[in-house]
């Protein structure tokens, strides 16, 4: 069956007119008549047919008229390119994986974007695991959050933000005094935040450049969890400095730079190739940088206002913030 028919039978049952059908699909008379013809042959039905100087079309012709005007608009909207939808009315659930440092960064600001653009959607966050499922090619998750990691061959991926690692420790912790030097880091009481258990990473291989190892007191399996016990302990733990100012100031912590050479932290977004063209899908990209925009303009304005606050009134040199 050849579909092209149903575009020039819903143009001949406009026009009722050979001629006109074809001036309007830019065809010669000629060709258009053999359309007609094989639509004839399709259907078993003249569905036009000559009154006089014109053509008027057969009952079978009227009664598919609005049916074949339908098919046609409805594969015109298929097949077309698709519109961005206006998300105030977008029914949707999105499913995204990040792990909860990240959910902890952007959650806040990804929830109030989406309930002020889009109150029909509901954003569901999946826990980040390295398994050999294909979470995007399955349709398990919409999109992921995080460093870049093995993913299906045919993913697109978009770099949101590059970041740096800084340590974490309580307030009047001793590394929050003096310069943190890379024996004074080395030094101290270390606590890792791996969903593994693991105890070494890119800050051990650093340190073994210098000739220096570190003394990891635990592990804890999130993020999270690693800020809490660093409220209570003088262990030292890490977090990514853009992504985690609001709930490090929020917690009372301090941070301080690393002094190692450590790789820079790539914060990407990734999904599969069949949502290139989704309007709904680009929408959800287009939250996810905004909700980014927001956490990195928090943190440079909190760095504003810090070095503000370091020149004091007389004149004295302020402590050093961390």
């Amino acid at each position: 069956m050849d579909l092209n028919l149903l575009v020039a039978l819903d143009v001949l049952l406009d026009e009722e007119s050979v001629g006109g059908a074809a001036a309007r699909l830019h065809l010669s008379e000629p060709a258009m008549s053999r359309t007609l013809g094989r639509i004839r042959k399709a259907t078993g039905d003249p569905i036009l047919v000559r009154a006089g100087r014109s053509m008027v079309p057969t009952p079978r012709a009227l009664a598919m008229r609005a049916e074949v005007r339908t098919l046609v608009e409805q594969a015109r909207v298929l097949l077309g390119p698709v519109d961005r939808p206006d998300p105030a009315t977008l029914r949707r659930t999105f499913s995204v994986v990040a792990n909860d440092g990240i959910i902890t960064a952007i959650g806040a600001p990804l929830f109030a974007r989406a309930r002020a653009e889009a109150p029909g959607v509901t954003l569901r966050f999946l826990p980040k695991q390295r398994t050999d499922t294909p979470v995007l090619r399955e349709g398990v998750a919409d999109l992921i959050i995080g460093s870049p990691w093995d993913l299906e061959p045919e993913s697109r991926s978009e770099l949101l933000v590059q970041d740096r690692f800084v340590g974490v420790v309580r307030a009047g912790h001793p590394l929050t005094r003096g310069t943190v030097t890379a024996r004074r880091f080395a030094e101290a009481e270390h606590l890792v935040a791996s969903r593994r258990g693991r105890q070494s990473g890119p800050v051990d291989d650093a340190l073994r450049e210098l000739g220096l190892t570190r003394r990891v007191v635990g592990t804890v399996p999130s993020y999270a969890s690693s800020l809490y016990v660093l409220l209570e302990t003088d262990a030292v733990g890490m977090a990514a400095e853009l992504m985690s100012t609001g709930v490090i100031r929020a917690l009372g912590l301090r941070t301080f730079p690393i002094p190692l050479d450590l790789p820079p932290l790539s914060l990407t977004q990734v999904w599969h190739p069949r949502h290139d063209a989704d309007g709904a899908h680009a929408w959800l990209r287009a939250l996810v940088r905004g909700a980014i925009g927001d956490v990195v303009d928090a943190h440079r304005g909190a760095e504003a206002r810090g070095a503000a606050a370091s020149g004091s009134a007389d004149g004295a040199e302020a402590p050093p913030e961390f």
